[in-house]
C-alpha cells in the first residue's frame, strides 16, 4: 500500500491486519512530523498490534527506485503480492488562480504518477497470485459541473486514479487481476479534513476512516474475475454485506456529503 502512516490508509491496514494479513507500507513519512501524527513506523506497530505482520519501507512513491525497493522487499519478506492499494495522495482543493503551480505538479506525481508506479513494479507478482486485486482509493466519475467546477486540478487527479484502474480491469482482465477504485460517501475524519477541508466542525460531522477500512477489506475478499472494473461507495459495499446501522462510524444525522457522489 502506498502511504499509510495516519488516515484511511492506517485503518485499511490495521483492518486487514486484524484479519492476520501481511501489510507493506510505502511512505514517506519516516520520523515524526510535528504538523502530522505518525509515522511508518508508528502504523506498522499498529497493524502488528491488530494480529498482521508490517513491513515498513520510507520512500517516495513518486521515485521509481523507491517504488521497486518496496516491492523487492515485500516479496522478500512475505513471498508474494495479493493486493495492490492505491493509497497516497496529495490534496490542494484550489481554485485554478489560487493553485501554485508546485502544487499542481504534485498531485499529479502522486496520484498519477505513484498509482501507475506501484501497481506496475506489482503486476508481475500480482499475476502468480490466485486473488489478486488493485484497489485505489479514488471517485467515480462524475461529469456534474457541480464537481468539476469545484477545483478541477485536484479533481484531475483522482479522476486520473480512477481511470487508469478502470483501464487496468480490461488490460488484465485475462489475468484474473480485479481491479477497482473506493471512495467514501462523506467527509472522513482525517488530518486532511481537519487541516483543509473545515477544521473541528468537520471532523465533529465527518465519519471515522473505519467505515473505508472495512469497506476495503470487504473488497479485497471478493473473487477478483467476478469483481473487477467497478467504482465503489464505502457504504454501498457495507450495506451489500448486510450493514444497516452505520452509527458507529460517527457523523450523526447530519453527515457532510462528499465529493463526486450524487445524493
Amino acid at each position: 500500500m502506498s502511504g499509510g502512516s495516519r488516515g484511511i490508509g492506517l485503518a485499511i491496514g490495521v483492518a486487514a491486519g486484524r484479519l492476520g494479513a501481511n501489510v507493506a507500507l510505502l511512505a514517506k513519512t519516516g520520523t515524526p512530523d510535528p504538523r502530522l501524527p505518525g509515522t511508518v513506523h508508528t502504523a506498522a506497530a499498529e497493524i502488528e498490534a491488530a494480529g498482521g505482520q508490517a513491513l515498513a519501507v520510507v520512500g517516495d512513491v513518486r521515485d521509481e527506485a523507491d517504488v521497486q525497493r518496496a516491492v523487492d522487499a515485500t516479496v522478500a519478506r512475505f513471498g508474494g503480492i495479493d493486493f495492490c492499494v492505491n493509497n497516497a495522495s496529495a490534496l490542494a482543493p484550489l481554485k485554478t488562480e489560487e493553485l501554485p503551480v508546485k502544487r499542481f505538479d504534485l498531485m499529479q506525481q502522486i496520484q498519477l504518477r505513484g498509482t501507475f508506479l506501484l501497481t506496475r513494479a506489482a503486476l508481475p507478482h500480482l499475476r502468480r497470485s490466485p486473488h489478486a486485486h488493485i484497489l485505489s482509493l479514488s471517485p467515480p466519475v462524475n461529469l456534474d459541473p457541480r464537481w468539476m467546477g469545484l477545483h478541477p486540478a485536484y479533481t484531475l487527479a483522482k479522476y486520473g486514479m480512477t481511470l487508469l484502474t478502470l483501464g487496468w480491469a480490461a488490460e488484465f482482465a485475462d489475468a484474473g487481476i480485479g481491479a477497482n477504485t473506493l471512495w467514501p460517501r462523506t467527509l472522513i475524519a482525517t488530518a486532511a479534513v481537519q487541516n483543509l477541508l473545515g477544521g473541528d466542525a468537520s471532523m465533529q460531522r465527518a465519519r471515522s476512516p473505519d467505515i473505508m477500512a472495512d469497506a476495503a477489506v470487504a473488497l479485497l475478499q471478493r473473487p477478483p474475475r467476478e469483481c473487477t472494473g467497478q467504482t465503489f461507495i464505502d457504504e454501498d459495499v457495507l450495506r451489500a454485506g448486510g450493514v444497516t446501522d452505520f452509527s458507529r462510524y460517527g457523523g450523526g444525522p447530519d453527515v457532510v456529503l462528499d465529493l463526486y457522489v450524487d445524493p
